[in-house]
């Protein structure tokens, strides 16, 4: 994937997180089981297949909570991070690391991806493996799918293809709809892929004929090593750094949807943390402040972004990309969160929205759901107030937004 494709998965992605996470079921769930099923047909699904797995589906109570729920969108990015990037969780994956030495190894030869950041994401989604058994969190797929496309969230699309790409999965073998199972997104396997890509990258890893992510760490590697690959991630890139920016700097700048040099950035006085120099100055990068001006800032490169496909919270890519680091030894972040902050509310954050919309600056939903195109939005409404736009939302942003004249 070249500069250009990843900046459009940058603009997919602010889009994503600018619509509502869950909308209403238009039709009973029997109703919407008898009616997909000439969509799945059609897609390639065996008609004996599609009534097997779906004969006397329930919808699954869970699932509606869970979306609105996700701590990838609800929890302040340090509490997620550092909730996720542990001391345990860090040792464990060190030692669960050495323990498959050779396989992470190899995987990292043969597709180009640090098997660090392999590793990160193994503990990130399953903590190396220990969540599998777990029946509570992990169970039949097809069900948590047909629940999802009933529901209708805004990824209906995206739920679509992955309840009849897991039909397909199911089609294919060795695994049926009882045991292939996953989240209740329906992701699969040790570092949790969902279905649509293991129909696209699926790896028999170990050699054995079959791809399974369940139960073969092998297969689990080398399918996300190539899925990866696939959404664009460059061998030998980092994710970014860790940096100090100046006083008076232009946060406008701080756009992810536009790659610069690392030149274009230090010659506006931004320079790495701890004395530390840039290795390339040529090095295209866009920075990210996920706490405004008090907070850690970063020059991203452009495997960030693919973190992002992986799971476009930027909480979880960054918890990913620290999690890489530590698990090599690397410490903690240099400087530290704005921990005192205090956030609006569900209904100050959608008045946020609102007011922004009145104000011509925002386009997307009022749902509550604070993400970059919002968090742009009010960046604007900083500058256009003579204050530092660094877009982070805090309580004082809606005391701001409601006292603005129309």
């Amino acid at each position: 994937m070249n500069a250009s494709s990843l900046l459009r998965l940058a603009a997919v992605l602010l889009f994503a997180l600018a619509t509502p996470a869950l909308a209403q079921p238009i039709e009973s769930f029997d109703s919407f089981i008898a009616g997909f099923r000439g969509k799945a047909l059609a897609a390639g699904v065996d008609a004996r297949v599609y009534d097997s797995a779906m004969a006397g589906l329930t919808p699954d109570p869970r699932v509606p909570a869970l979306v609105t729920a996700q701590p990838e969108f609800t929890a302040p990015v340090w509490d997620y991070i550092e909730g996720r990037v542990t001391a345990g969780r860090i040792a464990r994956g060190k030692a669960a690391i050495a323990a498959n030495q050779a396989l992470f190894a190899s995987v990292g030869a043969a597709y180009g991806v640090d098997p660090y950041l392999l590793g990160a994401i193994w503990g990130m989604e399953t903590d190396y493996g220990a969540v599998l058994g777990n029946k509570t969190l992990i169970r039949p797929i097809v069900r948590s799918l047909a629940t999802l496309v009933h529901q209708r969230r805004s990824r209906l699309v995206d739920d679509e293809a992955d309840l009849i790409a897991a039909l397909r999965l199911v089609q294919r073998g060795p695994l049926d709809a009882n045991t292939l199972v996953g989240s209740w997104g329906g992701a699969i396997g040790h570092l949790q892929v969902n279905p649509s890509n293991v129909v696209a990258f699926g790896t028999d890893g170990d050699g054995d004929g079959r791809i399974d992510l369940h139960n073969s760490l092998a297969d689990a590697l080398a399918t996300s090593a190539r899925y990866l690959r696939g959404i664009g991630y460059q061998p030998g890139l980092d994710w970014g750094m860790e940096v100090v920016v100046p006083q008076g700097f232009d946060y406008l700048l701080a756009d992810r949807t536009q790659l610069r040099p690392v030149s274009f950035f230090a010659e506006r006085g931004i320079a790495r943390v701890a004395g530390r120099s840039f290795s390339d100055p040529g090095l295209e990068v866009f920075l990210y402040v996920p706490a405004g001006k008090d907070g850690p800032k970063f020059l991203m490169t452009q495997n960030y972004l693919v973190l992002k496909g992986y799971n476009f919270s930027d909480s979880y890519a960054m918890s990913v990309a620290h999690m890489t680091d530590r698990l090599k030894g690397g410490g903690g972040f240099v400087d530290d969160w704005p921990r005192g902050t205090v956030f609006p509310n569900l209904e100050q954050r959608k008045a946020i929205q609102q007011a922004l919309i009145t104000l011509g600056l925002y386009q997307g939903s009022v749902d509550g759901r604070l993400g970059p195109v919002t968090q742009q939005a009010y960046a604007r409404f900083q500058a256009s107030q003579g204050a530092v736009a660094d877009g982070f939302i805090t309580k004082a942003a809606y005391r701001a937004l409601t006292a603005a004249p129309r």
